[in-house]
Parts: C-alpha cells; sequence; structure tokens
C-alpha cells in the first residue's frame, strides 16, 4: 500500500498515523479557564525533548470541525498547564476524561477526581496521580488551520512532583511502580508491562 498524503482525507491520514506511530506516551492535561474552571483531557501527541530547560510539547489538534479544545483556549489565556501520569490504574477515567463537555463543565468534576494546589502554576494536578509535572507555556505554533491540524504546545517544565511510591531504591522513576499505558491506533491501548532491559553502549 502506497498513501498518497496530498489526495487523502484528512482523517485517514490521522487514523494511519494512530496506527503506525506507537506506542503514544499520554499526557493527561489539567488546565484551567478564565473563570476558574478546570478542564482535564487526554493526549497523545505528546513527549518530552530536552532538559536544559526541561521542556514538554503536547499538541491538542483542533477538532473534526476545525474548532478549537478547551485545553488549547485556556492555554492561550493562561500559559500554564499541568502533565498528569496516565498509569493503568486509572485507564477507563483516563479514556473518559476525554468526553466533550461544553467549557463551563469539568471533567474532573464529572469523573469525581480530588486536585490538588500545584507549586509554581495555576491549575491544579490531580491530588492522586503517580507524577506531575507543571509547565509555562513558551509558544504555541499553529500547524495548518483546518479539522485535525496540530497546535503544538512548547511548555517549560518548572517543578516536578513525584509520589515517592513510584520510587525505586536509588530515588528514581521505578517503571514497574508507575504502570504507564500508551495509545495506538482505534480503540487499541498498551500497558508497559512487558519490560526489558538493554545496557547503553559505551
Amino acid at each position: 500500500m502506497q498513501i498518497d498524503v496530498a489526495s487523502e482525507s484528512v482523517v485517514r491520514v490521522y487514523q494511519m498515523l494512530v496506527g503506525l506511530v506507537t506506542p503514544r506516551p499520554i499526557a493527561w492535561v489539567t488546565t484551567i479557564s478564565p473563570r476558574e474552571i478546570v478542564n482535564l483531557a487526554p493526549f497523545s501527541f505528546y513527549n518530552v525533548f530536552g532538559a536544559n530547560p526541561p521542556v514538554a510539547v503536547i499538541s491538542p489538534t483542533l477538532t473534526r470541525d476545525g474548532r478549537k479544545k478547551d485545553t488549547l483556549v485556556n492555554v492561550e489565556a493562561t500559559g500554564e498547564l499541568v502533565i498528569n501520569a496516565s498509569c493503568w490504574r486509572d485507564a477507563e477515567r483516563i479514556n473518559q476524561s476525554s468526553v466533550s463537555l461544553p467549557p463551563e463543565e469539568s471533567e474532573v468534576e464529572l469523573l469525581g477526581l480530588a486536585t490538588h494546589p500545584s507549586s509554581h502554576v495555576g491549575p491544579p494536578r490531580l491530588a492522586d496521580t503517580a507524577f506531575a509535572m507543571e509547565c509555562k507555556v513558551r509558544q504555541v505554533i499553529p500547524v495548518g488551520n483546518g479539522p485535525i491540524s496540530a497546535n503544538l504546545i512548547i511548555a517549560e517544565i518548572v517543578s516536578i512532583y513525584i509520589d515517592d511510591r513510584m520510587l525505586d531504591p536509588a530515588g528514581m522513576p521505578d517503571p514497574q511502580k508507575i504502570d504507564s499505558i500508551a495509545r495506538l491506533g482505534g480503540d487499541w491501548w498498551a500497558r508497559s508491562t512487558d519490560l526489558f532491559t538493554l545496557q547503553r553502549p559505551q
């Protein structure tokens, strides 16, 4: 099969991309609106891209009818967000938080989740998260302007919270304890249980 992107539908291209580029980590993002409504949404167009300064990038695409998602609207208004952990224990709630609610309604309240004040930014973190990264936005880069077009949010991580129970004896994150999940294509998800180690070459 060969796909000519220019002549293929946007939805088909999207479906192919998310089915091929896997597994994708999930940023479970809390933001706060100017009316102080806490929004919670998952994004699998996400990763970290540097350590000096520490930088994360998430991309809330436009909806299929070309509208901005609440996360993007809030980030543009406040310049802040919190990336919460996406773990196996929260898989169903993460999935449910992708529901499309009116801006005046909160996914946090819908799911009955507790929050905890952040130390450096306005949006709260989830109270029972394995870890959370408080971020200040450096830049928002729109890429395209139609349905499912990208909006790259480049955010500097200014504070990291880690639940002590998620650490190994050396004080480093233990992947077996965090038990991360990731997105594949369609309705497929993955869990980080089939782990192996390799020594980096010297």
